[in-house]
């Protein structure tokens, strides 16, 4: 369902992703337990952000008959923003082994405040199909909105984004910059603090995923 305070935001409240969110928000849990845990979530959102694929009709041959039924329709490619992206990554092509996975590393300029991509690998025609933009954190959005950028320059007209926890600053800017991506969310949190650090969030994705915290 859409949250009511933005058109662009669907949060995924299943009671099994709730559930699991609530074990990896708690700063006991281990990485090892983190990095499952964060699989399995992004597993369950593959249902509802795989809804709108575009499918074509199929005949197949059954043992008793034929059957009708359908397949994806175009080449499917996962995006993850590096390095917290690989975290949520496993779990989609668990999904959705079919996929292709490119990757975009994108690191804040200290000087200028703006983002630089460092590193750009993916499908010369990944405009053929959609594309899940994947990230954990969506915190002021400035990653997320240069990384759509990125992908429109390609020439992917359909861009889905997925992250696990989302704050209001961030949702904003991707409405604001890219209104035709939808984000889907496990949460949608309050705030974000001096550091611009979701509040409450769950700390920083990257060091508990690969325990470098």
């Amino acid at each position: 369902m859409p949250a009511s305070r933005f058109p662009n935001l669907f949060v995924l409240d299943h009671p099994l992703i709730l559930h699991k969110l609530s074990i990896v928000r708690d700063a006991r849990t281990p990485s090892p337990d983190f990095r499952r845990l964060l699989g399995e979530i992004a597993a369950l959102m593959a249902f509802e952000t795989c809804r709108h694929l575009p499918t074509a009709p199929v005949v197949v041959k059954t043992p008793l008959g034929e059957a009708s039924g359908a397949r994806i329709a175009a080449p499917v490619t996962l995006v993850p923003i590096l390095r917290a992206g690989i975290g949520m990554t496993d779990g989609l092509l668990s999904l959705l082994p079919e996929a292709r996975v490119g990757h975009l590393g994108i690191y804040r300029d200290e000087e200028t405040v703006q983002p630089v991509c460092y590193y750009s690998k993916v499908p010369t025609d990944i405009a053929a199909g959609p594309v899940f933009l994947i990230d954990p954190m969506l915190a002021t959005g400035g990653s997320a909105s240069f990384a759509a950028g990125e992908l429109k320059k390609l020439g992917c007209a359909t861009i889905r984004m997925i992250c696990l926890v989302a704050a209001p600053p961030g949702v904003e800017r991707m409405l604001a910059d890219h209104p035709d991506v939808p984000v889907h969310a496990a949460a949608l949190d309050d705030r974000l603090d001096e550091r611009s650090y979701i509040v409450p969030g769950l700390g920083d994705a990257g060091d508990r995923i690969f325990g470098t915290r």
